[in-house]
């Protein structure tokens, strides 16, 4: 029988507590350890145009961007870090510079030399993506591990005599041919392909390390940085490497703020992340405030915490199932596993848009939370209640159970977390956003969509959730639309387009801002359709595998455009490409016309 201790991401995964990590010097600035968790973007220039760096960098300190990464796809772009660098110190700008390598190691060489930081990652560091498929023997693999330390150990030489640190940042949109092959698109693949390269450094005496696992999907990201730290923690504990969280390519707009927020979220409210970048498809001054948001709670002491003693979760930490609840009619709609989960709004809320119903699209309120409890059918409890949570278990019937308002000493999360282990599976869960509803009409309503993307997106997420009522927002129009976004980011319930769209850097091949919004006007009511967006090749097919098509820059002006995670169409004049990707959108039987109404978002807002 295995006596091997299971693995754990966390200590007690229902009380806050942040993890312990090492602290990495970045600079001047230092990641983990007792340091508040950092913020950082990424320029978007072109790196040779040294003037242009300059004045990003300077936007993005001027905001309180704490460190600050460059793309250096080539040894010309790594040289010229050195004059970027000069220029922001002449100005008094210390910042801390980090140089993003793809594909080349002579490039990571070179930007060495000038940055305090070299991010690599290690799907195309040392390893090809042509997609092949091939069985590798255990002598091929360990003969490819050996080819990686040739070529990854003089960077790690480099790294130590200049003192600077190294990010190993895994992209799931970017794992080699020779993981996937081994370990499949998988949260494993993404942390193995990271530790392969963590090994060498080991070896080599190097511990100046960061970890980073991105992913556009949430539940995948979520899920690989769960194993990674899990993995680190059952290795020992000199692994105690700082964690950068992100999500990748989240989008633009409120959609890529809410998706930002469901994976990042998520993790820093289990302890998890010591410096965080939100990917926005936006000049990237506009991350910062978001950043900020997300990690203000942590960095001031005013996370809530509870006292609830550890307990076996009701839910794979590392793998997506949801819950097998039974089939619960409630006021005409039907809520369990096979069926999308439910909007619910207060008795309110629902007289306030009543009148407007046929112009709200898919934005519908469809459960009254009163008239549900005076039916019986919703019932919500402190689920630390031992005789609540009994009477629930006995009921013949499911029933659609919630959390309590008003538990003050119960986080969101933990309590459903609570509630989940300990009610029945076969009764679905009503989600909330918070436990406190705001009839303030003038609260600011970033930090109210970043919390309810936390709370529910994080719980969706797991698996936990059958419907989700937002009460944070008191506009009753906008937490409608709040409602149904966040079930959209955490691919819980699909009712627009969906968009994967990288934020720009200097490797991108087109203006992804003009070019997402075009695509977007001329995409935008083809529901369910998934469309990925990206400036160039470096996590395009990977996170593309599963978008139905994809608009890739694959040459100055040129665009190729993808099925799935395959290239169909190349070197497109960027001119006609919209056009194009609009005739694949036909080919394949998934174009319909716009309708001539407004858009059911444009009626939430009035």
């Amino acid at each position: 029988m295995s006596t091997a201790t299971p693995l754990s991401f966390v200590a007690n995964p229902f009380h806050y507590a942040r993890r312990v990590s090492r602290e990495v010097k970045v600079g001047r600035v230092g990641v983990g350890g007792t340091n508040p968790i950092r913020v950082q973007s990424m320029i978007t220039c072109d790196t040779m145009d040294t003037a242009a760096c300059i004045q990003q960098t300077l936007d993005l300190v001027a905001v309180g961007c704490e460190i600050v990464r460059i793309t250096a796809p080539t040894v010309k772009d790594s040289a010229n870090l050195q004059e970027i660098k000069a220029g922001l110190l002449a100005r008094g700008c210390d910042v801390p510079l980090v140089a993003d390598i793809h594909f080349k190691p002579d490039a990571a060489l070179e930007a060495a030399k000038w940055v305090e930081k070299v991010r690599i990652n290690p799907g195309n560091f040392a390893d090809s993506k042509k997609f092949n498929v091939r069985e590798y023997t255990d002598e091929q693999y360990e003969s490819e591990l050996e080819r990686i330390r040739e070529k990854f150990t003089p960077l790690v030489h480099l790294c130590q005599q200049r003192g600077i640190a190294m990010r190993i940042g895994t992209n799931h949109g970017s794992l080699s041919d020779r993981i996937m092959n081994r370990f499949g698109d998988t949260p494993l693949g993404m942390v193995e392909s990271a530790l392969e390269y963590t090994r060498v450094a080991r070896d080599l005496g190097y511990h100046d390390l960061i970890f980073s696992m991105k992913a556009s999907n949430p539940k995948v990201m979520i899920n690989a940085y769960r194993l990674l730290v899990a993995r680190l923690n059952a290795l020992g504990p000199d692994w105690n490497y700082p964690i950068h969280l992100g999500v990748t390519e989240a989008g633009d707009g409120e959609d890529g703020r809410i998706k930002s927020a469901a994976g990042i979220g998520s993790l820093l409210a289990d302890g998890v992340g010591d410096t965080i970048r939100v990917s926005l498809t936006e000049d990237s001054v506009h991350e910062i405030p978001v950043a900020q948001a997300l990690v203000a709670p942590y960095n001031d002491g005013r996370i809530a915490t509870s006292n609830v003693a550890p307990r076996a979760l009701s839910f794979d930490p590392f793998s997506y199932r949801r819950r097998e609840v039974d089939n619960l009619a409630i006021q005409g709609f039907a809520l369990g596993q096979e069926q999308v989960p439910r909007v619910v709004v207060s008795r309110s809320t629902f007289q306030r848009v009543s009148h407007k119903l046929a112009q709200l699209g898919d934005f519908q309120p469809e459960i009254v939370r009163e008239e549900a409890a005076a039916a019986g059918t919703l019932c919500e409890i402190d689920p630390r209640d031992d005789a609540a949570v009994a009477e629930i278990n006995a009921s013949p019937e499911a029933r659609l159970v919630a959390v309590r308002d008003g538990l003050a000493d119960l986080p969101v999360i933990t309590a459903y977390r609570v509630l989940a282990a300990r009610i029945d599976e076969r009764h679905p869960i009503l989600l909330k956003d918070t436990l406190f509803p705001s009839d303030d009409a003038e609260r600011d309503f970033l930090p109210t969509m970043l919390m309810a993307a936390t709370h529910i997106g994080s719980l969706l997420c797991d698996g936990i959730g059958d419907a989700i009522l937002v009460q944070g927002e008191e506009a009753p129009g906008q937490s409608l639309r709040l409602a149904y976004n966040v079930l959209q980011a955490a691919g819980a319930r699909i009712f627009k387009t969906d968009y994967v769209a990288c934020p720009s850097c200097g490797r991108t091949l087109f203006n992804l801002q003009s070019t997402t919004a075009k695509i977007r006007e001329a995409t935008g009511h083809l529901k369910g359709v998934k469309i990925a967006i990206m400036g160039c090749i470096v996590n395009g097919p990977g996170e593309m595998a599963d978008a139905d098509f994809g608009y890739v820059g694959g040459a100055p002006g040129k665009v190729n455009l993808y099925v799935g995670k395959k290239a169909v169409k190349f070197n497109i004049p960027e001119l006609e490409a919209v056009d194009r990707l609009q005739d694949l959108i036909r080919e394949h039987g998934k174009w319909i016309d716009a309708p001539a109404d407004q858009p059911a978002e444009t009626a939430l807002a009035g």
